[in-house]
This record gives C-alpha cells, sequence and structure tokens, in this order.
C-alpha cells in the first residue's frame, strides 16, 4: 500500500487577526522552534519582500496561526500554498482560511517531494523559518533551485547575515558560497525579539534570494563537495584543507595559498575546473 506523504486538508470560516491572537488554540512548541510572529506589518514586509513577478504559486513554510498567509492571500494572481508540520497549527487553519481551500500540506517541509504537488511549476518559497531547522531549508531550497526562482523570510539574524556575507567576512561560509552561486542574495531587515510570542532571546532578520540568469559552469555536486572540504578546516589555506580531495600530484593555482573564506563563488569554481582538469 503506497502511503502519501501528505494529507489535503479543507478549511472553511474567516480568519481575522484579532481572533487569531484572542482564540488561544495554538501553543508555541519548543521542539519545533515556534515563536509566533504578532506583528502585523512586520508580516505584511515579510510577504512581499520578494518578487512576485512572473510566479503564479508561492508556498508558505510554517504557517502557525496565519498572520503571514493572509497578506499572501492578498497579492493578485498568485495561489497560495501553506505548508505545516505541527497539527494544532493545521487544525487552527482549517477552521479559519476558508480561502486557502485545499491547498494546505501537513508535512515535513524537510521530506517534501514539490513534485507531488507542483509537477514542474516554478514557486516562490517564504515563511518565517523555525530557527532550528533554517540551515537545513536553505539546503532542501539549493536542492529544489530550479523550482524555486524566489526565496525569501525571517531567520535568526546571524543565519540571515551569514547567507548574504561577502567574501573576507568572518561569517561567510559553506551556505553563503552555495546560496551566492546560483541566487543573487539581500539583507533586508532585522526583527527584534519583542514582535513575537513568546519572544526568542535573539534578533532575527529578513532576507531574501532571487535566483540567477546562469548557473556555475560546474555541477552543483561537485562545488558542494568542494567548498565542504575547503571551510571545513577553515584556518588552513586550500593547498591543506583540500588534501581529503586528492589533489593532482604537483597541482599548484595561486588560490591554494589562500583561505576559503578569501575567495567568492566564481573564484571557487575557477579553482574546482583548473583542478579537474589537473586530473585529465
Amino acid at each position: 500500500m503506497q502511503v502519501s506523504l501528505f494529507r489535503w486538508i479543507p478549511v472553511v470560516g474567516k480568519p481575522t487577526f484579532a481572533n487569531m491572537r484572542d482564540h488561544g488554540q495554538v501553543r508555541a512548541k519548543k521542539h519545533l522552534g515556534q515563536h509566533f510572529l504578532k506583528d502585523e506589518h512586520i508580516a505584511q514586509r515579510i510577504a512581499n519582500v520578494v518578487p512576485y513577478e512572473g510566479i503564479t504559486k508561492v508556498l508558505e513554510i510554517g504557517p502557525g496561526m496565519g498572520v503571514m498567509t493572509k497578506y499572501l492571500l492578498q497579492i493578485p494572481d498568485l495561489e497560495t500554498w501553506v505548508i505545516e508540520i505541527d497539527s494544532e497549527s493545521v487544525s487552527y487553519l482549517q477552521a479559519n482560511y476558508n480561502t486557502l481551500s485545499a491547498r494546505i500540506l501537513e508535512t515535513d517541509f524537510l521530506k517534501w517531494n514539490p513534485k507531488q504537488v507542483f509537477e514542474d511549476t516554478p514557486f516562490a518559497l517564504v515563511g518565517n523559518f523555525p530557527y532550528n531547522i533554517s540551515s537545513q531549508i536553505v539546503f532542501r531550497v539549493l536542492d529544489m533551485r530550479d523550482q524555486i526562482p524566489v526565496f525569501g523570510g525571517m531567520f535568526q539574524k546571524e543565519v540571515a547575515e551569514r547567507l548574504c556575507a561577502p567574501p573576507g567576512s568572518k561569517t561567510y561560509g559553506i551556505l553563503s558560497v552555495l546560496c551566492q552561486a546560483y541566487y543573487d542574495l539581500s539583507y533586508d531587515f532585522t526583527v527584534p525579539p519583542s514582535v513575537f510570542n513568546p519572544p526568542p532571546k535573539v534578533d532575527s532578520g529578513v532576507m531574501h534570494m532571487v535566483r540567477k540568469a546562469e548557473d556555475p559552469a560546474i555541477p552543483f555536486k561537485q562545488l558542494k563537495t568542494y567548498v565542504k572540504a575547503a571551510f571545513g578546516q577553515r584556518r588552513k589555506t586550500l593547498r591543506n584543507a583540500l588534501k581529503t580531495l586528492n589533489l593532482p600530484q604537483g597541482f599548484e593555482h595561486p588560490y591554494l595559498s589562500q583561505r576559503a573564506e578569501q575567495l567568492g563563488h566564481e573564484q571557487f569554481v575557477e579553482l574546482i575546473i583548473a583542478i579537474e582538469d589537473g586530473r585529465a
């Protein structure tokens, strides 16, 4: 028997921010990293943080009680879907959001296959992302990059800044390189803890990414392998950090004397191509 990865949830009712705030049915769960946004203005700004031109579908990760969802539903010519792992939140959305109809997916985004719902149709991806799985979400976006032309939302500020960090920055790392190789990134604004219930202990940051017109000249898997090895020993020069990948005997390149954090994604691609040519 085949088991579906998600359930289609019909919903009824009409939402308002007041009844979402006062209904009291959904409690934030620490193990899911939930902090419910309670500021309408910020919710609206996040909903509109990515450019939707030419996109017909948007998927929101972790809508909770729908404070941002209602602003997505107001965007013309955009079909809004939500994906939520918390059954209590799903029940709340089911009772309050008739306009979502059958577009609530109750499943784990990290295990979800977009082709089961959208086939090959591109879609925007947005959300107020749980801090405890935000990096995993970004890796999944990179896996789905050909179907996700725009992506954005709220992260722990440190994570948002890391994604957008330039080469040479102490926060520049693996995800910085990989995201910047395939997307143009923008850090948009900072959000204080006071606008959440319960408030987190750190600031949040909102950022977005727009897919580039051209991909790097090497496969994603190859780029990921080299970048992970390079940052695995980020204090060492690339000559030493990349030894685990068995560089061609006698291979030399100017970038090998630098550390991983000093190279932009273009320089990584250039170095990798040279190394692979040296293997031939």
